[in-house]
């Protein structure tokens, strides 16, 4: 190994552990040098080096202390030398820190964990959401990809922010897309439906390619946009202007006493969707034998799925046939 290639490692090395090897080899000279000089006084090499750190920490126990000119003058030099070193060490420490914590508040840092939720777009869905997940999964991480954010603090969202385009593979790598559990891309309602689409897209086709089999729920506010959105490798479209289209449809028929926005949100809130194949024994049954079947299993059935057709709420009469999907909800 040449001296080149010394200086290339050292240089690589972070200035923390740069500064404490020189504590160190500053504090065994020292050390050393002492229990040559006063062999009486500091009777092991150890003793030597307690007595360096000591000293140059101006802590000073006052268990060992040199007696002769030549020892205190030592201790001099240490304190000169040694003292400085300890206290740019600490300094250094405590800058070190604090620039990780602004640099985790202001998206530069990469994460690093696994198993976790990337959530495109920082709006009031993903923070909602952020609750929900909390809630229901205490323990799952949460990374938060957002170009228009330039600070997000972790003691308000208890997320991991990542400031950056999602579209491009260095903003996707920093949010270690290889151990996500799922990709949530929300539609940046500040733009017009066009471009808000085309940026979702574009950040599918982003997060695909740098993950073959990662479920990918994409927001699409366009009709027109869903197939490109599949093609474009999203697991799930979720269309809200069509979602909230039918909600304001029922909210304007007052001659049915319900509140369909309350009773959607809590139902969704409160339970979860499920889809379940038909056991086989309940082919060519009615509906309502299929109901009491997944009720005593903890299920209520809403509806099947017939060759992607849905059916809500059919007649109790209604014969079930082969490969139907039944529809149900559960508690959380």
């Amino acid at each position: 190994m040449n001296i080149r290639s010394i200086k290339r490692i050292y240089f690589r090395i972070p200035i923390i552990l740069k500064l404490l090897m020189i504590v160190l080899v500053t504090m065994i000279f020292f050390g050393m040098i002492i229990h040559f000089i006063e062999p009486v006084q500091f009777p092991t090499a150890f003793d030597g080096i307690w007595w360096a750190f000591v000293t140059a920490a101006t802590v000073g126990y006052g268990d060992y202390v040199p007696l002769t000119t030549t020892g205190r003058i030592i201790g001099i030099l240490l304190i000169l030398t040694g003292g400085g070193l300890i206290a740019f060490y600490i300094t250094s420490l405590s800058t070190a820190t604090l620039k990780r914590e602004q640099d985790l508040e202001n998206g530069r840092l990469a994460f690093h964990g696994h198993d976790h939720f990337i959530f495109v777009g920082w709006n009031e869905r993903t923070r909602q959401l952020m609750k929900l997940v909390l809630e229901y999964y205490p323990g799952r991480r949460i990374v938060v990809i957002d170009k228009t954010v330039n600070k997000l603090t972790y003691k308000e969202y208890p997320v991991h922010f990542i400031q950056g385009d999602a579209t491009e593979d260095d903003t996707i790598k920093k949010a270690n897309i290889a151990n996500a559990n799922c990709v949530l891309i929300t539609a940046d309602i500040t733009k017009n439906e066009r471009q808000a689409d085309t940026y979702s897209i574009m950040t599918t086709i982003a997060m695909r390619g740098n993950h073959l089999t990662l479920p990918i729920v994409t927001e699409i506010l366009s009709k027109k946009q869903i197939e490109n959105a599949i093609r474009a490798g999203a697991t799930t479209i979720i269309r809200s202007n069509d979602f909230m289209s039918n909600l304001f449809f029922h909210e304007l028929d007052h001659l049915m006493q319900a509140t369909p926005f309350e009773d959607i949100d809590q139902l969704l809130v409160q339970q979860q969707f499920s889809h379940q194949k038909l056991p086989l024994d309940l082919e060519d049954e009615t509906f309502s034998k299929v109901v009491n079947y997944f009720l005593h299993q903890g299920y209520l059935v809403i509806g099947l799925i017939r060759e992607d057709a849905y059916t809500i709420h059919p007649k109790p009469d209604f014969i079930m046939e082969e490969n139907d999907i039944i529809i149900t909800i559960t508690n959380w």
